[in-house]
């Protein structure tokens, strides 16, 4: 069985009109106070929690555009491999933020 996928896209600068129910509606819920919010429901979440959690799985970071100097030999290197020479810096790079991280962590 073949399923289509439908995708939409929202250009943030000029989203949507929001109609005027939904806007009463919105401005109802933020009048209202923090102490009207039922958390009966939600399990409460101690140090053993945050300890075991894992990082959202479908997570992707966003990608920005900048400039960087690199060392020709460094740059030969890295292309030398193939195609993706981008991706392999960004993965050097995040792998050495990590264990940064990770350093500081134990501290």
């Amino acid at each position: 069985m073949k399923t289509q996928m439908v995708r939409h896209v929202v250009d943030w600068d000029n989203p949507p009109k929001l109609s005027e129910e939904r806007k009463a509606a919105l401005k109802a819920l933020s009048e209202r106070p923090d102490s009207e919010i039922d958390y009966s429901d939600i399990a409460p979440l101690d140090e053993s929690f945050w300890k075991s959690a894992v990082r959202n799985p479908f997570y992707k970071p966003t990608k920005k555009s900048t400039t960087v100097r690199l060392d020709s030999d460094v740059l030969h290197w890295l292309k030398q491999q193939g195609r993706g020479y981008q991706s392999r810096i960004n993965a050097i790079l995040r792998r050495e933020m990590l264990t940064a991280l990770k350093q500081n962590e134990s501290k």
